[in-house]
């Protein structure tokens, strides 16, 4: 009898990339002409990155650079959880925090598209913050990653794979 193959679906992030990011979008928010004077800025505020200006728009623009970085080193923005802009004394805020791990309610419906959709013996179980998927054929575990790939509600990764 042949043993199960297996492997894990996690949403992770590398924390460097994002400081790397971070950092490259302090940069161009200090040089750029456009951000002089408006008390653009955007930092580190705990776990939260923290985007300031003293315009709705010029915030928005803010979060936009910070983006581009994040694409740039190749960082998923279903992983940046950014809010809406809101006033704060005389300036405008935009708090966005970096999601990692698998919310229970979308590894809930990634459970359900892998029963609806995936192969017949594929078995999946949620384990903390990430998913274990489970089959005796290699090939069935192989397309059940290709259908992942199409999920739209998290950034997923595949390791562990056995």
């Amino acid at each position: 009898m042949a043993s199960e193959s297996t492997f894990d679906v996690v949403s992770k992030v590398d924390k460097q990339e994002v400081a790397n990011a971070l950092n490259q979008s302090q940069k161009e928010v200090a040089q750029r002409y456009d951000f002089k004077g408006i008390g653009a800025e955007i930092d580190f505020s705990g776990e939260k990155i923290l985007m300031k200006a003293n315009s709705e728009e010029r915030v928005k623009a803010v979060l936009d650079v910070f983006e581009s970085k994040l694409i740039k080193r190749g960082i998923s923005l279903k992983s940046l959880d950014a809010g809406e802009p809101f006033a704060s004394g005389k300036e405008y805020r935009i708090e966005a925090s970096i999601k990692e791990g698998i919310e229970q309610d979308v590894a809930k419906k990634i459970n359900k598209l892998i029963r609806d959709e995936g192969p017949k013996g594929v078995k999946s179980q949620i384990q903390g913050d990430e998913l274990r998927v489970s089959s005796k054929s290699r090939d069935d575990l192989q397309a059940t990653m290709a259908l992942l790939k199409t999920f739209e509600d998290a950034d997923l990764q595949f390791v562990n794979f056995r």
